[in-house]
């Protein structure tokens, strides 16, 4: 008997009760569409979580304020003033590594426009900040060093402030004021979206950073030229954790810090923070798969249930093959293509029902989804072998049946 043979024999067995092997399969659909549905969620989780860090700038890495430890009280990160412009100078121009140190200081104001006014996150930058965060414009110029250098009152704003202030009128040109201060706007950047945290990137105005030192920020007396972090760009293809050791050892020698001192600073490397992300959502990812290929197991056992029914059923029809020259192999391979049939044309159905439930849990629950052709793969291959395992001991027993037992069954 042919493999093709075996497959049409087994069609043919499987439409004579063709509810229950419907129902037979079920099993097997759930669980493969289950499967794909669930690894789809877990890549688009995934997707985002990369997306969102990566919209903060490749390849960086921040240095914040330290924190002052007195009498075992730890004000936490910011309390101490000690990372300055200066610093940035040095990093920029003796760590190989790096590609631009962008300083900035930050802190939230009412701004107001013509007709509106909102609160937002004011930032004052220098011209290197748009390039650490990879962030473009839409329209516009951006600050220039010829802005920082004379304390130039112009600004850049961001889509959610945009469309707080200014509505769809083009910003660009026209004035806002910020603690009274008018501003002139001379670019408008591109959308960032949210970060891991949930904070809105968009939601900012950007100013020179002399200027909001200066006029709405504040300097702070005992340390005019301290700024509240410095966005490090890394070059494509450095070492990070290599280029971090480096940030780490010149800021402790210009701070002058004894062997056994603590940092004073704060570094962040957020290509550590893409990984533990990664690593988090990728363990969510297999969590959700495994459940989900319970569901297979449970359909392979159905299977099994119901082809030793067939066997139980078809003993007569057993032992008139045996009887007319059939061997117990092509018993065995009979029975195990109906089961591995059965298993593979649930597995078809159910890929067709995990992309179609993909699609809708991303229509209806707005979440991203992505279906990863290794997932359908694997859950369609993982519906074959179930069919092989727990089709292979109905067929057996219906290969050992004696045949003139078989015959004589009632």
């Amino acid at each position: 008997m042919t493999a093709w043979q075996g497959v049409r024999i087994a069609i043919r067995a499987l439409r004579v009760n063709m509810l229950r092997s419907i129902l037979t399969m079920l099993g097997i659909i759930i669980g493969v569409g289950a499967v794909i549905a669930m690894v789809a969620v877990g890549s688009g989780a995934q997707a985002r979580v990369i997306e969102q860090i990566q919209s903060l700038g490749s390849n960086l890495i921040i240095v914040r304020q330290g924190s002052i430890n007195a009498a075992g009280t730890r004000l936490g990160h910011g309390s101490r003033r000690t990372v300055t412009e200066d610093d940035a100078v040095a990093l920029a121009r003796e760590v190989p590594a790096v590609q631009v140190a962008a300083p900035s200081v930050r802190g939230s104001e009412q701004v107001l426009s013509p007709t509106l006014n909102w609160g937002t996150v004011i930032q004052g930058v220098t011209p290197e900040y748009l390039d650490a965060r990879d962030w473009s414009l839409v329209a516009g110029r951006t600050i220039s060093p010829e802005d920082v250098d004379g304390a130039s009152k112009v600004a850049l704003i961001g889509q959610t402030a945009l469309m707080n202030l200014f509505g769809d009128t083009d910003p660009v040109g026209r004035t806002i004021r910020i603690r009274g201060v008018p501003f002139a706007i001379v670019g408008v950047l591109d959308r960032k979206g949210q970060t891991t945290g949930g904070t809105d990137q968009d939601d900012v105005i950007l100013l020179p950073l002399s200027t909001a030192k200066k006029k709405i920020l504040g300097v702070s007396k005992s340390s005019p030229r301290a700024v509240d972090a410095i966005a490090v760009k890394i070059r494509a293809g450095e070492d990070m954790d290599e280029a971090e050791t480096q940030i780490r050892t010149l800021l402790r020698q210009r701070h002058r810090l004894k062997p056994d001192q603590d940092d004073d600073f704060w570094l962040r490397n957020l290509a550590d923070v893409l990984q533990t992300q990664e690593e988090s959502s990728r363990v969510m990812t297999y969590l959700l798969a495994a459940i989900a290929l319970v569901s297979l197991m449970v359909g392979g056992i159905g299977i099994m249930n119901i082809m030793l029914v067939s066997v139980t059923e078809r003993t007569r029809e057993i032992g008139l093959r045996m009887a007319v020259g059939a061997r117990g192999s092509d018993i065995l391979a009979q029975f195990l293509v109906e089961a591995v049939t059965l298993s593979l044309i649930g597995g078809l159905i159910g890929v067709g029902l995990g992309i179609a439930g993909s699609h809708a849990i991303s229509y209806f629950a707005e979440w991203r989804t992505v279906i990863a052709p290794d997932a359908i793969v694997l859950a369609f291959g993982f519906a074959g072998a179930v069919g092989v395992f727990f089709g292979f001991y109905p067929a057996r027993k219906a290969a050992r049946l004696d045949p003139i037992e078989a015959l004589r069954y009632e």
